[in-house]
């Protein structure tokens, strides 16, 4: 009977673990010696700074055994003026000296894997959600054909190839999917064993899966592109991009939302995301003692997209800021008391 007892009350952590939006997998093993991070260590809000022929887009992140992994869309601009998509990773141990970015994916037009969304554990496997963005002739967005798909890795560096997330259901076919981009992929506070996926099409739409494989249609929000889907407070936070800024949302049923405004963080001082700050990922490490904090990772564009100086495939840099509470946010290099 004791032994019954203690194999209900791991399985309630687990499902604990699952419904907070944290893993357990990711949380201090044993005793906890290492000192806390100093955040304020780091000189400049810039992880990664574009330049004429590059971009970075699209951050996601996880902190795994005491490194943090970044998967972020590199956008590089050929010597014939065509540009190519890309995804890659970096990892860092204090957020401040990373690896250079490594490309996982294939240099293609027809495809231009991009944007991942977030990576979550399912077993074993690590699965990231990213998108393809084909942009043939020259075009600058990706075209009709753009999906949504995962990748599964065991050590968050080399990936399995991508399958194709199928969120209209088993019966609809590819072609009649409609073009969608931004993936987010996040367990359901109340039912850790149900899985839902946030994407951009009419909005932000969603659709549940139980097994990551077979999808149903649950509907629409309005709201802006780059789903970020947290659990704070037995509530879901959004965080989308609508034109400019970091858009945030709260609902306890994905169903009613109530808007609770807009970040735009320190752009009126940042020439280099003048032009548009937007793609804000957040992961929540509050509970963790090393980090004690939410840390969002965002992009930032020195000119708007369609500006002929830059803004889309050049001169896009990613970006850091930290919080306590989701709401008063703080960067490397901002003065106290500062707007």
């Amino acid at each position: 009977m004791l032994t019954v007892k203690l194999l209900s009350l791991a399985l309630g952590c687990v499902l604990v673990a699952a419904c907070s939006g944290r893993s357990l997998s990711d949380a201090p093993a044993g005793k906890e010696d290492k000192p806390k991070m100093d955040l304020t260590a780091m000189e400049s809000p810039i992880l990664f700074a574009g330049d004429a022929t590059t971009a970075y887009r699209d951050p996601a992140a996880i902190y795994h055994d005491g490194t943090f992994y970044l998967y972020v869309t590199v956008g590089k601009i050929e010597p014939d003026k065509s540009v190519y998509w890309h995804t890659a990773w970096a990892k860092s141990r204090d957020l401040i000296h990373w690896t250079d970015p490594k490309i996982f994916t294939p240099h293609d037009q027809t495809k231009n894997f991009a944007s991942p969304g977030c990576v979550v554990r399912d077993g074993e496997d690590w699965v990231l959600c990213l998108q393809t963005y084909p942009t043939p002739n020259g075009r600058q967005y990706g075209d009709q054909t753009s999906r949504i798909w995962t990748m599964r890795s065991r050590d968050l560096e080399n990936w399995d190839p991508p399958e194709l997330l199928r969120v209209k259901g088993p019966d609809t076919p590819v072609d009649k999917m409609g073009r969608m981009i931004d993936a987010f992929l996040f367990r359901d506070k109340d039912e850790p064993h149900k899985w839902w996926c946030f994407y951009k099409q009419n909005g932000a739409s969603r659709s549940w899966s139980r097994d990551l494989k077979t999808w149903t249609f649950a509907g629409s929000l309005a709201a802006g592109e780059n789903a970020c889907v947290i659990v704070d407070r037995d509530e879901y936070v959004l965080f989308h991009s609508p034109g400019n800024g970091i858009g945030v949302k709260r609902s306890k049923d994905l169903t009613t939302w109530t808007d609770e405004g807009l970040l735009t963080l320190g752009q009126k001082q940042w020439p280099w995301a003048s032009g548009r700050l937007s793609a804000g990922f957040v992961l929540d490490l509050r509970d963790d003692p090393r980090i004690g904090k939410a840390l969002m990772f965002f992009h930032g564009s020195r000119w708007p997209e369609r500006d002929p100086r830059g803004g889309w495939a050049s001169y896009v840099s990613l970006g850091i800021a930290w919080s306590d509470d989701l709401a008063d946010w703080d960067w490397p290099g901002r003065a106290a008391g500062t707007p």
